[in-house]
């Protein structure tokens, strides 16, 4: 299974999915550096927009979960992906704050991802990001990461 599966998006999508996952980046009142470049390489790569367009993006409102839905359209792979990658981002300071985990499920919600849903790409997320440890051969800093994972 592909974690990340290649999908069409087109820009005004892109835009909508990057202005959600930067409404994810600072809902905790922090933007933290690695949710900065991951919202700017997914900015670059899927609208190839310049450090301009993406200051420009940083000074945006949040996009409303119905705008986003509107944007991304309920149920579809576009929608589905958004989420998962709302929810690595908010995971990548290794910290899922409260506000992070409010507003994805929001969004989560307005793009008819239900809870059952959220709650198993959330944990998808999580064996994913161990996953990326796994060659390591400190096992025991792979057991400390994994337990320092929020839930």
């Amino acid at each position: 299974m592909d974690f990340f599966p290649e999908i069409e998006i087109p820009a005004a999508q892109a835009e909508a999915l990057a202005r959600g996952l930067w409404a994810v980046a600072r809902a905790d009142g922090q933007v933290h550096e690695r949710e900065a470049v991951l919202v700017a390489q997914l900015y670059q790569e899927t609208i190839h927009g310049s450090p301009a367009s993406l200051a420009a993006l940083e000074r945006e409102p949040a996009i409303t979960p119905d705008a986003l839905a509107g944007a991304l359209g309920p149920g579809t792979d576009v929608a589905h992906l958004f989420v998962k990658t709302a929810v690595l981002l908010a995971l990548v300071d290794n910290t899922y704050s409260a506000p992070e985990r409010e507003l994805v499920g929001r969004y989560a919600t307005a793009l008819a991802v239900m809870p059952a849903t959220l709650a198993r790409i959330e944990e998808e997320v999580r064996e994913f990001l161990l996953g990326q440890l796994t060659h390591l051969a400190n096992t025991q800093g792979v057991l400390d990461v994994s337990k320092g994972l929020p839930r």
